[in-house]
């Protein structure tokens, strides 16, 4: 069947893409609506409420709405949705100069009392050629501060090329599965408060982390998304080489 080919939107002013080139993030507010979020919020709710869950989504019982969903637009197509969604589309095709692909999305619960993740570079976990990956973060919530585990940007480390990352210093704070970036004075982050429906775009070289959820009743839920330029190709990693285009 054929299909028609649809121009992607230009959400995104000359200044904004300046700001992305030389900060390395961009933060867009009210980029999806509240009551898309709450769809979505309550579909994903569902997807682990189910008995027996999904073999995709299967995790133990206590965890089902604690351990983050991987790769759920693989699986779901609410998901593929808001990861096709117009804004994310035509920011990124802004942004890199043609279409974008989806390689990898996850949804994250992050509820009080878990730890952040440390100070990272997303292009150690998943690299790319040509370099060209960024990541569409989506506030699920009303409100994503410092105080539930908001994320921490560095401005301008884009601009430092992969840096040596290490062993978690601080796993009282952080995951300690992860590896942390070296090298590099922390107290430089900033902090993006976000509100439901917020989309941050930022580089893959970008360094960022974000802090334990400290709240006592407030989760911080999450949808994130990577994409490459439609000619990059994911190395490496096996279970991201496949491209979702949007």
């Amino acid at each position: 069947m054929n299909t028609t080919y649809t121009a992607p939107l230009t959400p995104l002013s000359e200044d904004q893409i300046v700001f992305f080139r030389e900060n390395g993030y961009l933060l867009w507010k009210n980029g999806m609506s509240s009551d898309l979020i709450d769809a979505f919020n309550g579909h994903i709710y569902e997807i682990r409420n189910q008995s027996p869950m999904p073999e995709w989504a299967a995790c133990d019982e206590a965890k089902k709405y604690s351990l983050r969903l991987f790769n759920p637009h693989k699986h779901d197509g609410m998901s593929r949705q808001l990861m096709k969604h117009a804004v994310v589309r035509g920011a990124l095709a802004q942004l890199m100069g043609k279409e974008a692909v989806c390689v990898q999305s996850m949804y994250f619960y992050k509820e009080p009392g878990s730890p952040g993740q440390a100070a990272h570079q997303d292009y150690y976990y998943i690299k790319n050629d040509p370099m060209t990956m960024i990541a569409a973060w989506t506030a699920m919530e009303d409100l994503i501060d410092i105080e539930n585990g908001c994320l921490w940007v560095m401005p301008g480390t884009h601009k430092l090329g992969l840096l040596p990352h290490g062993a978690v210093k601080n796993i009282e704070e952080h995951e300690p599965w992860t590896e942390e970036t070296e090298g590099v004075d922390t107290s430089r982050q900033v902090p993006v408060v976000m509100e439901k429906g917020d989309i941050l775009f930022f580089s893959e070289l970008l360094i960022h982390s974000s802090g334990k959820n400290r709240s006592l009743d407030r989760w911080r839920r999450s949808y994130v998304c990577h994409y490459i330029r439609e000619d990059s190709h994911v190395l490496h990693r096996e279970d991201l080489r496949q491209k979702y285009p949007l």
